[in-house]
Parts: structure tokens; C-alpha cells; sequence
């Protein structure tokens, strides 16, 4: 799977100080990576194909294949790629290695013959930014290995352009000066018995990526960023200290499924939201209508500009199309070991049909699945397919519609110069070019740079040429993220707007990801609804934008929406009209996580879960009502829910059944806050305090229960939600309760924080 590449310039020959030594065995260094959705394989697979350019050999391996590699031998510089996925969690692939060096039994001095650099990808919209490679980094120092190369943390937020770019600039002389104090005095430089002592920080020679590469001024696409760069600073400064841990998190499978809060028009302004109609402004208040031209127009001074393009990457498969008499009819995705088809046996719209969102519920029939079982917390995929109307789009803009039900045959290229070239292994064989474009490859994933410079290629018309120039160089890097990567654009939407590119099949499968399942959270409990298994979710929107004419609804979320419509349960019906056959979706359960209730009834614990936040908290009470009801005898610890949203008469999800809770006495508090209610209640009560707004001032208006709950009473938070806004708002009202609770600053609040994180005491199950 390719979804990034190395960025090298075609105008610069850097001047190889290996190539003059012919018959010289080139040096070599390890490279390791831990990728969860191809960023970081990709990017570590780019540093292997210009390696041999800069006279050097790359030993390729991810991070979970320990056989091809031996960090407790190895004697040459090891550099590390790794992303962070879940709540801070390692890489699928990088799992095994963080346990082996993270074992107290090994010594100080394990790794004290090794050097290394690391790359860390993260996204600061998410807990725990770069928490895996800061991990990793933290371990390799404990146990003696000695860092070569000041460590870069690359924010998906704002785009990891902005320091992988720089970051990969400069680490060839970082590898080619490691190489040459090493090649001078091995033992000198890496155990300090003699020559120079051991370096023990990076070269001075090199940036700090990670505080200073915002505040590079020669780059166009400082512009774009600019909201974001505060953000970006706040959090680095966290990363650099690795006792507190407390900067936001990873990169989690990016997903459309759910998009609460405002959402990011073309432009990268805020929707702003007024009675349920959107309207889009550009920076300076300027509608869309007036700047819709300028995905395929630019403007002076990058129109008249030189420009420092990706190298063109070197492609690496052959692809045909066979014309046969059967292929294998596939309705759906590869069956799996844990994949099931499971009927949707119910669905409710949970809002009102005025809200800004419509939020449903979905009832799924898993008893024919014993091995469904669930528990609070656990979440599960939906497989779903890409739109049939955008797959015909896409075959006959390749001019493939005819060839659709031909088989696909993918070879490796012969010539290919691509390390670790393989056939995507999600690709099965015998299958048609519909089947292929449905169910195996993201098609509305949104194009890397290396993949419009790919585009270039195939582009015929002079004009639009030099468009997919300027959008993929780095002096149109302001441009990309405003007209391709903010709005979400799609290949299918980028090839709309420029005509003249007719790029072939095997382009799309060597630049498009896997088509990923999307993750939901169970909000039900199988004690309470045995055989069942519900979810909920938002119907997602993109507006319309500068390439996109008219709006689109998220790629899952509304593939579920046309496919329960005929038997939805609208909040006025009792019951679903007609009687159309349940529809089936394939699902699968995802591996077992900590965003569980207390397993210790006497626990007290808080939810924190505003609109379909809510969700996986309905199961937690669910659970705990049934367990007060078999264990009348028993001790439980109280329970706060802080429930949010717009309106309480259009979008209070679950309200009868939270009530319900209350009196029972199995929820002990509810604390529900409706944002856009507030003005007229401010009308109302214009002698008395404003009302709480969002759930972080309800959280404040309750600080010392809730602070005596966690600091004292050994008690857990759970947050579920918007991680772009409602997350980073709790986390610092946590941060400020406990500042005034305690009396203390705020590095010892964050270090309260980040000790209540790491005793599991404080989990998020967020998404941005």
C-alpha cells in the first residue's frame, strides 16, 4: 500500500561522496518500520529507493519481522518510522518489539553500542500524540543507545509534510556523518573507551525538527497551517519531555464514519451552523462560488514561480485485464475467520428531522454468532463497499466500464526498482476489475503528493500539467492542503476537474490503500440484550467545495443510511413502514481494548460523552443495571454521566432510557447541557449565572466531586467523542480542576494527568 513517498527534488544532484570509491562495498544502515495504515511503510520504503543515490544500502524490515534484523548486534545506524494508532498504541506490527524492550529485566547498558534516528507520526487531534515512537525513543535512551539525528514528530493535523519533508533533507548527512565517525573510530564513538567521547545528543549541526520546523519562513505552506501551529508548538514542547506524556495522540484509521463538531469546508474555515443551514466562507468571509476555480487555477506569485517537484516514484506493477468466462462471483468482502454477515434486525433516527445531524441507531441480530459475544466498551468493523454510482464513475473515467467483469492480474514490474516491491497482499487473485474497485481499494482516499505527481504523467493538456506541478511541489504546498487535502478530495473528484489526465489502472493500485473497515463502538450490553448488538452513529456530510460541485454524505455512514431507509423507525412512527427484507451488513469484532467499566463494582468512575459520544456508555449502564439487579448485596461506587448537545427537544439521544437510569438509581448523576439552547435560557434567566454550555463547563461547575472521585477515590473517566474539540477542551478542564485542587502547576497537573493515563484510570475512545 503506497499512501506517502519521500519528497526529493528533481533540480537538485546532491554530490555522492560514496560514488568516487569504485569496487568500495557502499555502507549500509538498518531501517525499521512500524506502520499501521502504509504512512509510515511508505515513507521508509521512499528512504530505501534514493539510499543507493546517496552511495548507501538500506536493510529494509518492519519492526515485527525480528529475523531479518538484530538490534543486540547490530553495528551500524539504525533509523526508525513509526506511527501510533488506538489510544497511543503501537502499530499492529510493532507490537511484539515494544514488548521485547520494554522488558524490566534488560540492563542500562543493553543497547549501549547502538545509534539511531527516529521519525514519529502522530496527529495531534488525537490523546497521546507520537505516543509510540516517543515510546520507543524513551526505552532505546533507558537501556544506552545513543541518538544520531534530532527526532521528528509529524503531525497529520496539519499535514506531515511540514516535518517529514525537512526531516528526510537532512538525514543523509546525519547518516553519512554517523558512518564517517564510526568508520574512524568505531569503539571511540559508540562505548567511549577512546577517541572522541560518546555523543550523547543529537548533532548540533541539525535542526530540532520537532520545535523548529513551524517556524521556518521560506515555505509557502506556513499560510495554510497557520491555525494549527499553536497547537502544533503547544504539543511538541510536551513531546520533548517524556515524563509527562500529555500531548494528543496518533494516527488512527482515518475514517468518515463520524464527524461531530464543526467540520472544514475547502477553504479550512469553520461551517458555521445556524438553524440547521451551513454557510461556507473563505479566510477573509469570500463564498466558495468565488474561489471555485482555483483548484485548477493558480494565482501569482506560484504561478510564475519555479518549482521543486516529487521525484517522479518508480512504478513497480503490471496489470491486465483478461477477458474470461467466469471469475469468482464475490458479494461481498473475503471472508475471514472472525468476518460475519449479520442482519440489521432494527434501525431508529434517534434525532428529530430538524436537528443539524441525524443520528441512528442499528440493531444487529448476532445470535446466530456465539462467538459475538460483547462486552461495555468493546467496538466492532463494518465492512462496507465503495458507492456503486462512484465505482461506474470511476470505470468510465479509466475507460474500463466495458472491461468491468474482466479478471484483474497483477504481476510484479520486472524493471521495478522500488525496495520491497510486492502485490498488495489485500488483493486476491481471480477476481474481477468491479469486485477490485468495490471492495479492495479506498477510492475516495485523498491523493498524496506522489500520487499527483504520478498524475503529471498522464496528463495531456499543458495547462492542467502545470496545475498537478504546483499542487504537488513544495512551493504549492499552501494550495494542496487548502483545494485537495482539508476538503477531503477524491482521485475521482481530482480527475473531474482535470480531463486530461488518464492515468492507468496500475496507477490507482499502487498509490490507493486498502478500502479500510470502519470501527464503531457497541452501545449495548449483552446482558440486557442478549443476542443483539446495537450501534450509533451520524450520518455524515461533506459540503460542497472548490472541486466538488455538490455535497457527498461519508462513505459508510451513508451506504448504511440507503440501506436501512426502507425500514427505518422515524422518532413520530412506532414502527417501520413496508416490508422490505432485513438488510445484511458484514461485520467483524475488533480486538479486545481497556475501554472498559471497572471490573471492581465498588469503583466509582465518570463519563464523559457528548451526542453519539453517549454510546458505548448506554452498555456500561445497561451492564451495571442488570449486575445491581443479580447482586442486590453488593457495593457499587456512583456514577456521573456528562451528556451534551444541541437541542434538548431535537437531538437529546437516549433520553427516556438515561432518565430511566437515574431513578433506578443506577446512574447517580446526569449532567446534560445543551449548546444552542443557551441563548434563549440566558433570556430567561438573565438575573442568574449562564447555564453551562458544553459538558467541560458542567465538568468544572462539579471539580471537586470529580477530582475527589480521581485523585482520591481511586476512581476512573472515560471520554468518548469529538477529539478535535470536546476532547482537548476536557483534557484541560481535567487539567485546571486539578491545578485548583491541588494547588499545583500545571507540569505537576499534567503529570497527574498523564500517571492517570498510564494506571488506565483515564480513557478516551475518540475520533476526529
Amino acid at each position: 500500500m503506497v499512501v506517502f513517498r519521500l519528497v526529493r527534488t528533481v533540480c537538485v544532484s546532491p554530490v555522492n561522496m560514496y560514488s568516487i570509491m569504485p569496487c568500495e562495498v557502499k555502507p549500509r544502515f538498518v531501517l525499521l518500520y512500524g506502520s499501521q495504515k502504509g504512512q509510515a511503510q511508505s515513507i521508509a520504503e521512499g528512504i530505501a529507493e534514493v539510499a543507493e543515490e546517496h552511495g548507501l544500502v538500506a536493510d529494509l524490515s518492519c519492526l515485527d519481522n525480528n529475523d531479518k534484523y538484530n538490534l543486540e548486534k547490530e553495528n551500524a545506524p539504525v533509523v526508525f518510522i513509526v506511527s501510533t494508532t488506538g489510544d497511543g498504541e503501537p502499530p499492529d506490527n510493532a507490537i511484539q518489539f515494544v514488548k521485547r524492550i520494554k522488558k524490566k529485566t534488560l540492563s542500562t547498558h543493553h543497547y549501549k553500542h547502538l545509534c539511531y534516528a527516529l521519525l514519529a507520526l502522530g496527529d495531534t487531534n488525537y490523546a497521546n500524540f507520537c505516543n509510540c515512537g516517543k515510546t520507543i525513543e524513551r526505552r532505546l535512551q533507558e537501556l544506552g543507545a545513543k541518538q544520531f539525528y534530532a527526532t521528528g514528530y509529524a503531525d497529520d493535523g496539519v499535514g506531515l509534510e511540514v516535518v517529514v519533508d525537512p526531516w528526510l533533507d537532512g538525514l543523509w548527512k546525519a547518516i553519512k556523518g554517523v558512518l564517517s565517525k564510526m568508520a574512524s573510530d568505531r569503539t571511540g564513538y559508540l562505548k567511549g573507551e577512546a577517541g572522541d567521547s560518546p555523543k550523547e545528543t543529537p548533532d548540533s549541526s541539525v535542526p530540532d525538527i520537532q520545535l523548529n520546523l513551524l517556524s521556518i519562513t521560506d515555505r509557502q505552506n506556513c499560510e495554510s497551517v497557520r491555525a494549527s501551529t499553536e497547537t502544533v508548538l503547544k504539543f511538541a514542547s510536551a513531546a520533548s519531555d517524556s515524563t509527562t506524556h500529555t500531548a494528543v495522540s496518533d494516527l488512527r484509521p482515518a475514517s468518515p464514519t463520524v464527524s461531530p463538531g464543526l467540520s472544514s469546508n475547502s477553504c479550512g474555515a469553520a461551517s458555521v451552523s445556524t438553524s440547521g443551514t451551513e454557510t461556507q466562507t473563505g479566510d477573509a468571509g469570500v463564498p466558495h462560488v468565488a474561489l471555485a476555480a482555483l483548484l485548477t487555477r493558480s494565482l501569482p506569485p506560484l504561478s510564475e514561480s519555479s518549482l521543486n517537484v516529487p521525484a517522479l516514484p518508480p512504478p513497480y506493477l503490471d496489470v491486465s485485464l483478461q477477458e474470461v468466462d467466469t471469475v469468482d462471483q464475490i458479494v461481498g468482502p473475503l471472508n475471514q475467520e472472525t468476518l460475519h454477515e449479520v442482519p440489521i434486525s432494527r434501525a431508529v433516527q434517534l434525532t428529530r428531522g430538524d436537528s443539524v445531524k441525524m443520528a441512528l441507531l442499528l440493531e444487529l441480530d448476532i445470535s446466530a454468532y456465539p462467538t459475538m459475544t460483547h462486552l461495555p466498551g468493546d467496538s466492532f468493523d463494518v465492512f462496507c463497499p465503495n458507492r456503486e454510482a462512484e465505482v461506474e464513475a470511476m470505470l468510465h473515467r479509466l475507460g474500463l466500464h466495458n472491461q468491468k467483469n474482466h479478471r484483474v492480474h497483477i504481476s510484479l514490474h520486472k524493471d521495478t526498482k522500488k525496495k520491497g516491491a510486492k502485490v498488495p497482499p489485500y488483493i486476491p487473485q481471480n477476481i474481477s476489475l468491479l469486485y477490485l474497485l468495490t471492495w479492495c481499494l479506498e477510492i475516495r482516499h485523498v491523493p498524496k503528493k506522489a500520487f499527483l505527481r504520478a498524475l503529471v504523467e498522464h496528463t495531456g493538456d499543458g495547462v492542467q500539467r502545470r496545475r498537478l506541478q504546483e499542487l504537488c511541489s513544495k512551493q504549492g504546498a499552501a494550495d494542496y492542503n487548502l483545494y485537495v487535502r482539508d476538503p477531503s478530495l477524491s482521485l475521482l473528484e481530482l480527475l473531474t476537474a482535470f480531463p486530461s489526465c488518464l492515468p492507468p489502472l496500475s496507477l490507482l493500485i499502487e498509490h490507493l490503500p486498502k478500502l479500510q473497515p470502519r470501527p464503531y463502538s457497541a452501545a449495548s450490553s449483552c446482558l440486557r440484550h442478549p443476542g443483539k448488538l446495537h450501534f450509533v452513529f451520524n450520518v455524515v456530510e461533506f459540503p460542497a467545495c472548490s472541486g466538488r460541485p455538490a455535497g457527498r454524505r461519508g462513505l459508510c455512514t451513508g451506504w448504511l443510511f440507503d440501506l436501512i431507509n426502507p425500514v427505518l423507525v422515524f422518532p413520530e412512527k412506532a414502527e417501520s413502514s413496508g416490508s422490505s427484507a432485513l438488510p445484511k451488513i458484514h461485520v467483524s469484532l475488533r480486538p479486545t481494548c481497556p475501554f472498559r467499566p471497572p471490573s471492581d463494582l465498588s469503583v466509582p468512575f465518570v463519563m464523559v460523552g457528548p451526542g453519539t459520544g453517549v454510546a458505548p456508555f448506554i452498555g456500561f449502564l445497561q451492564q451495571r443495571e442488570k449486575e445491581r439487579e443479580e447482586n442486590p448485596e453488593a457495593t457499587f461506587g456512583e456514577t456521573w454521566l456528562f451528556f451534551g448537545c444541541r437541542h434538548r427537544d431535537r437531538d437529546y439521544l437516549f433520553r427516556e432510557e438515561l432518565e430511566g437510569f437515574v431513578s433506578s438509581g443506577t446512574l447517580s448523576h446526569l449532567k446534560v447541557c445543551f449548546s444552542r439552547d443557551v441563548q434563549e435560557e440566558k433570556e430567561e434567566t438573565a438575573n442568574s449565572a449562564a447555564p453551562s454550555r458544553y459538558v467541560q463547563h458542567n465538568l468544572l461547575l462539579n471539580s471537586q466531586h470529580i477530582t475527589d472521585i480521581l485523585l482520591r477515590r481511586n476512581g476512573c473517566i472515560y471520554v468518548c467523542g469529538d477529539a478535535k474539540n470536546m476532547a482537548k477542551d476536557v483534557n484541560d478542564t481535567l487539567m485546571e480542576m486539578i491545578k485548583s485542587e491541588l494547588q499545583v502547576d500545571q507540569l505537576e497537573a499534567m503529570k497527574k494527568l498523564a500517571a492517570l493515563r498510564e494506571e488506565k484510570r483515564y480513557l478516551q475512545d475518540i475520533w476526529g
